[in-house]
């Protein structure tokens, strides 16, 4: 579609992202995760291994990953990733070594990805 200030051409803009989102939600499988640290650590961990198996971005049958941003942020931000982007994403930072243990008794392994570091998100050609 070509560029027009018209309001019918914003309005034909915000209905596509509207299907989009009905799209997200009412036809794919969503692993939703409610992040408390996202505001005091910076980052945005995705758990690959628990007690030694795989886990977590390896295991998930979900289409999209929801992250709730909670505490600081108060649930008032949410992010929703493709989930085969988000294992690209999550592999590129794993190679750089932004791993950490975590969970009960440091049982967890996760890979760290800055949330300042949001635009990694974004594929360019």
């Amino acid at each position: 579609m070509d560029y027009n200030s018209d309001f019918r051409y914003d309005l034909e803009i915000g209905r596509e992202g509207e299907r989009i989102v009905h799209e997200i939600f009412a036809n794919k499988k969503l692993e939703v995760k409610r992040d408390s640290w996202i505001g005091r650590t910076g980052n945005i961990a995705i758990e690959f291994k628990s007690r030694n198996k795989p886990s977590g971005i390896v295991t998930t049958e979900a289409d999209y990953w929801v992250f709730i941003f909670s505490k600081e942020y108060q649930d008032k931000v949410i992010l929703i990733v493709e989930t085969q982007r988000l294992k690209d994403v999550a592999r590129e930072y794993a190679k750089k070594g932004s791993i950490k243990e975590m969970g009960d008794d440091n049982t967890s392994m996760a890979v760290l990805i800055p949330i300042k570091e949001i635009s990694k998100f974004a594929i360019y050609d």
